[in-house]
């Protein structure tokens, strides 16, 4: 970031690497034996995969997860070769050379995608590594069940193949007591004994938390590596990783009665100071935040009042009294006292949309890593 990017822009976004990697290896150190992965993709949950996933390597991350084969294209050159990308949606139709040109390993989800794989290495004459995922509860990606019993049957489906794991993942996991949990795990165990024996993969962030059971040998945690809670009721764990400051364009005294912003759907009761702030739906402060949110100011919470605009919103500062705050102050929208997971509750959605929603008109720097 250039010295005039934090003068220059409305907001500023600060990402801590060295929370993230101490997030994973407060991971890495519930398990037994199992490798921990990261998993990266979406651009690092919005923070920045090019920066965010050489900062685990150094930390001793060797395995990274992707959804798509252009996120690992451009992951891969900042990546040191003994490392491991895996692209979770697999090969798209006609893609699969890239996977080999790029060293990429794909995840396979379907008998397509196993047939145009096992296809590709029947050309080059060598066997190619994969992940084969199975379905044990999602129904969105992975081996179904019809096609399991089709592959079980049929071992030579996977001539040329050389599975590195098999996988699946976990849907309610960060409801601990859940009986789904359960089940899932006994799906994935009876998939594995019909499969030819290789390392397993299952637990997510969530996952981790259920125990040893579900570790096998590789864990794949994202969310909880950027902060957010991974188990649902109790005291989040996990470091803070990111603080996410909102600059004041202006401020002004209304009185009583007097309606603000878009659609007046907030009308003031008191005399009251307002702040108009930098940040909008258009850097991921989501419109539904609108009368629900909160920022802070020298740790006094402050509400947001009336609708979210694109590119502002509006804070009623009257608690702060004779505090100073004015044209440039510095609001915090996100940071420690005020966790994504915090917001994601006012806004009605998960910290995962908070953090994937971070706009790119932030002057973004970096702690640590």
């Amino acid at each position: 970031m250039s010295a005039r990017q934090p003068l220059l822009a409305g907001a500023l976004l600060t990402i801590d690497l060295g929370a993230i990697c101490d997030n994973w290896r407060m991971l890495k150190a519930r398990l037994a034996g199992a490798e921990c992965a990261a998993v990266v993709k979406a651009d690092a949950y919005g923070l920045g995969a090019l920066r965010v996933a050489p900062a685990l390597y150094e930390a001793g991350c060797r395995h990274f997860f992707v959804a798509h084969v252009h996120e690992a294209i451009a992951l891969r050159p900042v990546l040191h070769p003994d490392s491991a990308v895996y692209v979770l949606h697999g090969p798209p139709p006609g893609a699969e050379p890239e996977f080999v040109v790029h060293d990429l390993v794909p995840v396979l989800n379907s008998l397509p995608q196993l047939a145009a794989w096992r296809e590709l290495a029947g050309r080059l004459d060598r066997p190619l590594p994969a992940i084969l995922q199975v379905d044990t509860g999602m129904a969105r990606l992975g081996f179904s069940a019809p096609e399991l019993d089709a592959l079980a049957g049929d071992r030579t489906q996977l001539r040329g193949i050389d599975p590195r794991y098999v996988m699946s993942h976990l849907a309610r996991a960060e409801d601990q007591a859940n009986p789904a949990n359960r089940a899932q795990l006994e799906r994935f165990r009876a998939a594995l004994a019909r499969l030819p024996a290789t390392r397993a993969s299952f637990a997510n962030s969530s996952g981790i938390f259920l125990g040893a059971d579900y570790h096998f040998d590789l864990v794949r945690p994202g969310a909880a590596l950027y902060g957010v809670a991974p188990v649902a009721g109790v005291p989040n764990p996990m470091r803070p990783v990111i603080r996410l400051q909102g600059r004041v364009l202006q401020t002004r005294t209304i009185e009583a009665g007097t309606p603000v912003g878009y659609s007046h759907t907030w009308t003031a009761t008191r005399r009251s100071r307002i702040a108009t702030v930098a940040v909008g739906y258009a850097d991921g402060y989501l419109r539904s935040l609108g009368n629900r949110g909160h920022v802070q100011f020298d740790h006094t919470p402050l509400p947001v009042v009336g609708n979210v605009s694109m590119d502002t919103i509006l804070v009623d500062v009257t608690a702060l009294g004779n505090n100073t705050i004015d044209e440039g102050s510095l609001i915090d929208i996100a940071g420690p006292g005020l966790g994504v997971d915090d917001i994601a509750g006012h806004a009605g959605t998960i910290g995962y949309e908070i953090l994937t929603s971070l706009g790119n008109r932030y002057a973004r720097s970096y702690l640590g890593g």
